[in-house]
């Protein structure tokens, strides 16, 4: 064999590489090509065309991993040309798994994997090889470094690390509304293969739903999907490696799907006539019944608004709504009067306050119905013709002097007799008694307006088949006055007049007073009384009202050390 000289490779043959693929275990050695250091002779052999200077080139090496066959894997083969096959060169292997993973055959240079490896923890190994004299240990060759590359199967199934899966859809939703996208990962190698080419398909959950079978978006796939029929949805999706193909290996995961409530139902009244008995003692302002629409939607979908729509039913009743049992709650506006209506219609409306516009073409969000309201008969008290008595009596009356009287009746229609009484914890009851049949008020002594001019009683009422049913009214009377007083001088001082006084000079005013009314006093004539002796000195002048005035008439001297005037005083006019 000759040996060329050329620039790039040493005078030896680098390596024998096995690539054992997955279809087979079988070891094969690869044939021969003529590097560019070599000649391919005629008869098939190579002539080595050799370099003073020499080393050795690396090709990278291939291993299938999972391998579970009962011999050791064969990887590749080392050559050094310096080997004649005399065993006279030994080969070394060190780095990563040398010894341990990796064994190579010192005389021939096969290398063989005997652990099964696993590419998804460690994808390559890192090697260097010698060649050695194998009697004088000196090297042959460079060492060079070199890579086992863990070769991948398709061992690895898809997963989805993030399932199971929470989704939700609005009802009604368009047919391809996307739902949620799901993403499944794969150990495999994606770049070698189809290992790790993952493609979706939906195992359970059609025809309801779809998925993309390259992205894992899975969409609604039927239209107007109903809530009220159904709300709750389970899909199972698998994810398949090898593009799908037949052998690849799957993993699935389940997206648990809710129809969340749009308004698409109207409210509906579970039947269109309703009866409700209200007695007509019910109070003014209180609950007097309740009426409910149904709405299968839910929250704000299901708000409903009740209104009266008729006259007659508004303006004796009002309608609300419960928030929480979405219930009408009726109450009364005005109190009922079993003798005057004995029975109400009332025409309801439920509407619902948040309407969707989609769904406009479903008709009305509202419905009607009739409540026919029967007023029950409750045996009442008396009730009195007047809200309130004023009467009057004149003062010094004689006892029993009817004052006046009131009136009351049993509002039923069996119109029950009535008894009348005042109020025994009144102090008016020493002033005044009432027939108990009549309701004559009369006085029970004299009354003096001067001393108590008002009085205040009350007076009972009460059905003779029920005394427990009583109503009480106010009854005010008032004393009139009579001119039973005489008028009074305001006054009862001593005057004193200087002797110096001059004629026709004020020296007092007399003023006079009436404990009787306006109209029976007030008004008043003083005279200076006839049978007293007349007194030359002093005038008295009248101003015609309830004060006249004493002058001087003539000078005074000093003998007159005291003078006594006698006066008359007239009400309304003087006899003299």
């Amino acid at each position: 064999m000759r040996i060329p000289t050329t620039s790039c490779l040493c005078p030896f043959l680098v390596c024998l590489c096995f690539i054992q693929r997955c279809s087979g275990t079988g070891h094969h050695v690869p044939t021969k090509v003529p590097s560019k250091n070599q000649t391919r002779l005629a008869n098939g052999e190579t002539e080595v065309h050799h370099r003073p200077k020499r080393g050795w080139i690396w090709n990278q090496f291939f291993v299938l991993e999972e391998h579970i066959g009962p011999d050791a894997q064969y990887v590749g083969k080392l050559h050094s040309n310096s080997d004649k096959g005399d065993g006279s060169v030994r080969y070394i292997l060190s780095g990563e798994g040398a010894g341990s993973i990796f064994i190579i055959d010192e005389v021939t240079g096969d290398i063989h994997a005997t652990k099964s490896l696993d590419r998804e923890r460690k994808g390559h190994y890192v090697l260097h090889a010698q060649a050695l004299d194998r009697n004088t240990q000196e090297a042959l060759e460079p060492m060079s470094e070199f890579i086992i590359k863990v070769q991948d199967i398709n061992d690895n199934a898809p997963q989805f690390p993030d399932g199971p899966f929470v989704a939700t859809v609005p009802e009604m939703s368009e047919v391809g509304t996307s739902v949620l996208q799901v993403t499944a990962t794969d150990a495999d190698d994606p770049t070698y293969g189809n290992s790790a080419r993952i493609v979706y398909s939906i195992l359970q959950g059609q025809p309801y739903f779809s998925v993309d079978p390259k992205t894992g978006i899975v969409r609604t796939a039927l239209p107007k999907m109903d809530r009220e029929a159904k709300e709750h949805y389970t899909v199972v999706i698998q994810a398949k490696d090898m593009a799908g193909q037949v052998g690849g290996l799957s993993g699935s995961t389940t997206i648990n799907v809710t129809l969340t409530d749009v308004n698409d139902n109207p409210p509906k009244f579970p039947q269109k006539n309703y009866q409700l008995y209200v007695p007509e003692s019910a109070q003014v302002g209180k609950p007097v019944g309740k009426i409910k629409a149904n709405d299968e939607d839910l929250g704000v979908n299901a708000d409903i608004r009740y209104s009266i729509v008729n006259s007659e039913g508004a303006n004796m009743f009002s309608i609300s709504t419960d928030r929480d049992t979405k219930e009408g709650i009726i109450s009364l506006r005005k109190p009922l009067n079993y003798e005057r209506k004995k029975t109400y219609m009332l025409h309801i409306e439920g509407v619902n306050t948040h309407v969707d516009p989609r769904f406009s073409y479903l008709g009305a969000f509202k419905d009607t119905a009739t409540l026919k309201i029967t007023v029950g008969d409750v045996d009442e008290a008396p009730v009195f013709s007047m809200d309130y008595y004023i009467l009057d009596v004149y003062e010094n009356s004689p006892s029993g002097t009817e004052v006046g009287s009131v009136t009351a009746r049993d509002p039923d229609s069996r119109n029950s007799p009535v008894r009348y009484y005042l109020d025994s914890k009144e102090d008016g009851v020493r002033y005044f008694r009432i027939d108990e049949s009549s309701g004559v008020i009369r006085t029970t002594q004299p009354l003096d307006r001067e001393d108590i001019p008002w009085h205040n009683i009350t007076v009972m009422a009460s059905e003779v088949d029920n005394p427990s049913l009583l109503r009480h009214i106010p009854v005010t009377v008032q004393v009139l006055d009579m001119n039973d007083n005489p008028p009074e001088i305001a006054t009862n001082e001593e005057v004193i007049v200087c002797e110096s006084s001059k004629l026709d000079q004020l020296i007092q005013t007399v003023t006079a007073v009436d404990k009787d009314d306006f109209a029976n006093g007030q008004r008043f004539s003083f005279a200076l009384p006839s049978q007293l002796p007349v007194n030359p000195n002093f005038t008295l002048k009248d101003n015609g009202g309830n004060r006249d005035d004493l002058y001087v008439c003539s000078n005074l001297t000093s003998r007159f050390n005291a003078l006594k005037l006698g006066l008359c005083l007239f009400k309304n006019s003087c006899p003299f």
